[in-house]
């Protein structure tokens, strides 16, 4: 058997296969070799959730912001974005690539969350659209809506030394000071933080307008905990809304109800499928038919409409069932954007008490209001 040639196997590792549901869409090639104390792929420190923001000395808090975990790395002219996934970032964000190389420390791993904001209010629909195989339309979105690189964490600092293994208050204060000696770029911005319980809440009270999800809590007295969730809890803010049911689906195998389809009415009085509950055990499935079967054979969604399964879902049947739309569900979410719950939903009571027309996008439709910023 003829060995392969060095060509072949270079071109196989450059372009990697991905498989399986959910797995990032944006894997290409391995990182080029940088030469720093910490070396992408990287695995960032995580967050265990939690339901309370927890309480007493030791921690600092943060916004938890919507958008693309980053890790940026670099090392004089060369600047490597990785994503939270371990894979390369950087062609979709060429303005962070260029405020990243034009800054005047030459050696940096920082740790961050890249978002694109207008108007006081976060869009991460906007930063799903630069995952594109085109590079003249990712310079294009580059110019009209761009993004920014918001920092809570220094692991290695100007001079090329790693600070990992110090807790987070020394960090947060190297940080500080790396980010006030840098020129002010649109492109770059420091996270806030406190160890004040009180604005914590705030910013899980007040700041979803803004599209921010949450909260983060970190130990001050950790050091930097790669691929764990041990120095770090996230609170997420849960929401919830009532939704008419406008048609189900059926499960992959039977004739068992999979999921519900949702909907809410628009501002055209027309009612648009924005999401699903799927989330049933098996007695819970018979109980549904039985409900939904008297509703079955009604108009269904007037506006948007579901279309085929899910391209990560491509054993669940396309068929669905349209239902007069009568039915009125309360669900629970994290976040809506873009027309949709961006994430599975989760079913509570039935509403028979709610007139389904009283279901509409106001409940759920973040305002582009400027937040007041505190002085």
């Amino acid at each position: 058997m003829r060995a392969k040639s060095g060509k072949t196997k270079k071109r196989k590792s450059a372009a990697k296969v991905v498989k399986g549901a959910g797995a990032p869409r944006w894997r290409e090639r391995p990182f080029p070799r940088i030469q720093l104390p910490i070396r992408p792929p990287y695995p960032p420190m995580e967050a265990k959730p939690v339901n309370e923001i927890p309480r007493g000395e030791g921690w600092q808090y943060e916004p938890k912001w919507d958008g693309f975990r980053c890790l940026a790395f670099r090392k004089r002219e060369r600047v490597l974005l990785q994503s939270k996934s371990g894979q390369p970032l950087g062609r979709y964000f060429p303005e962070l690539l260029a405020t990243l190389a034009a800054l005047p420390a030459e050696k940096f791993v920082l740790d961050g969350e890249i978002i694109i904001e207008r108007d006081g209010v976060l869009h991460f629909d906007e930063l799903l659209q630069r995952i594109h195989p085109a590079a003249s339309r990712i310079r294009r979105l580059a110019q009209e809506t761009p993004s920014t690189l918001v920092v809570f964490d220094l692991l290695v600092n100007e001079e090329g030394k790693s600070l990992v293994m110090l807790p987070l208050a020394q960090r947060r204060a190297e940080l500080e000071r790396f980010i006030n000696e840098l020129p002010k770029s649109p492109h770059l911005s420091l996270s806030p933080a406190t160890a004040n319980y009180s604005q914590a809440e705030i910013w899980y009270r007040d700041w979803a307008i803004r599209g921010c999800d949450g909260v983060l809590a970190k130990r001050l007295d950790a050091p930097y905990r790669s691929g764990e969730r041990t120095a770090m809890v996230k609170i997420k803010r849960m929401r919830t809304a009532d939704c008419v049911v406008g048609g189900f689906r059926y499960a992959s195998k039977g004739r068992a109800v999979g999921s519900l389809l949702l909907g809410l009415y628009g501002a055209d009085g027309l009612l648009h499928h924005v999401g699903f509950c799927s989330s049933f055990s098996g007695e819970e499935r018979k109980k549904l038919k039985k409900i939904l079967q008297p509703k079955i054979g009604g108009q269904g969604f007037t506006g948007n409409a579901p279309g085929g399964p899910s391209r990560w879902s491509s054993e669940r049947s396309t068929e669905w069932a349209p239902l007069k739309p009568e039915l009125v569900c309360e669900i629970k979410y994290d976040h809506f954007s873009g027309a949709r719950f961006r994430h599975r939903t989760k079913f509570l009571p039935w509403r028979p008490d709610k007139d389904p027309r009283t279901c509409t996008f106001d409940q759920v439709e973040i305002r582009s209001v400027f937040m007041q910023r505190s002085a």
